[in-house]
């Protein structure tokens, strides 16, 4: 069992997502420390891309700034690493199908466990075209997590009944990003999750306010914010450590 347990055992977890390298790898580095100890449960390293087609701008714009300051898939898992030399907290990488390709599947795996994640999400890879990936990740140690979309509704117990380290539940139709309203059925899609599996669900996409993550909490196992403490660090630069310290605390009061 990896380490992803912890982020749901007892509690609901609040998981953290920020793009690695973004706006430099100092400030990236100290931002995810102020997440960390500010609350979160589980971290998400996002692998800077060019082509991130489930991002929106923010993330998108993220990329970039992360791609122009020499950010590189090796440098992920130095940061990685040097975030496991003072925290236990279990980390999880987001990138594409790509990125893995190109720096090739078995050493791509092998790498990142070494710096100490405990799991992959890869949006573009289809359920029924994970093989590859899911089990060159359980052969280093890792965790591959699906992802549950509002559409896949014919398909989300098989999903389930296959879940690995916890199940990714996507609250709307699109891209990343902050949405003032959720209006996606998400009691069912997780009544069905439940039905099928005893891994944990947690809602992301979208959620960016106390209120959300209080509210998608008491439906799931946990909540994922991204883009809003991406949008923190595109406007607060060097300071962002400070301001995203604050913005977790208060994101984090369902857990109180």
């Amino acid at each position: 069992m990896s380490r992803i347990y912890k982020a749901f055992e007892n509690k609901k977890a609040f998981i953290a997502f920020l793009t690695a390298g973004d706006p430099d790898y100092e400030t990236s580095l100290n931002n995810f420390r102020a997440v960390i100890e500010a609350g979160a449960d589980l971290i998400e390293v996002g692998i800077p891309f060019s082509d991130p087609i489930a991002e929106g701008p923010v993330i998108q714009e993220a990329d970039i700034r992360a791609l122009a300051s020499g950010m590189t898939t090796d440098k992920v898992f130095q940061l990685v690493k040097d975030l496991r030399k003072d925290y236990d907290i279990p980390i999880v990488y987001m990138t594409y199908a790509n990125p893995v390709y190109h720096y090739g599947t078995e050493k791509f795996f092998q790498k990142a466990s070494e710096a100490g994640a405990d799991g992959i999400i890869i949006p573009d890879c289809p359920f029924e075209e994970r093989h590859e990936f899911d089990e060159t990740a359980a052969k280093y140690g890792m965790d591959f997590i699906s992802m549950i979309a509002p559409t896949s509704a014919d398909r989300i117990k098989m999903i389930a009944s296959q879940a690995k380290g916890f199940l990714y539940v996507v609250s709307s139709l699109g891209v990343t990003g902050v949405r003032s309203e959720i209006t996606t059925d998400i009691n069912s899609i997780v009544k069905l999750i439940k039905e099928a599996t005893d891994t944990p669900a947690a809602i992301g996409f979208g959620i960016s306010t106390p209120e959300q993550a209080q509210k998608m909490s008491q439906v799931a196992d946990g909540v994922i914010v991204g883009s809003a403490m991406v949008r923190i660090v595109a406007e607060h630069g060097d300071k962002a450590p400070e301001e995203l310290r604050k913005f977790v605390k208060d994101m984090t009061a369902f857990k109180n």
